[in-house]
């Protein structure tokens, strides 16, 4: 069973960082796109970033040149360092996967998230 787990999340004063990871196990036969999502109260979960298993990364407007996701494909890890965190970054982080099968078939995880507070 494919299970992903977050950490890293916390507390931060605005124009702070922090880094976040995430782990995949399980048995698999091919990750694909890894990634992070959030979720404020009351929205649609949104995309942060993702990153394909070569390195190519594509990001929110909101977090391009603050956030930067990277991945160690040997670990089955995916990172998210967020730099200059503003109050509006404040929300719960998802990892997110996207998993294909021998059988050719695509499956996307979540993990259960992790908690970032930005605060004055």
């Amino acid at each position: 069973q494919i299970q992903l787990a977050e950490s890293g999340g916390g507390l931060v004063q605005p124009g702070g960082s922090l880094r976040l990871s995430c782990v995949a196990s399980g048995s698999f036969f091919r990750i694909n796109v890894m990634g992070w999502y959030r979720q404020a109260p009351g929205n649609e979960r949104e995309l942060v970033a993702h990153i394909s298993s070569g390195g190519v990364t594509n990001y929110a407007n909101s977090v391009n040149g603050r956030f930067t996701a990277s991945r160690d494909n040997a670990k089955n890890t995916v990172y998210l360092q967020m730099n200059s965190l503003k109050p509006e970054d404040k929300t719960v982080y998802y990892c997110y996967m996207n998993h294909c099968t021998r059988d050719d078939e695509d499956y996307d995880y979540w993990g259960p998230g992790t908690k970032v507070t930005v605060y004055s």
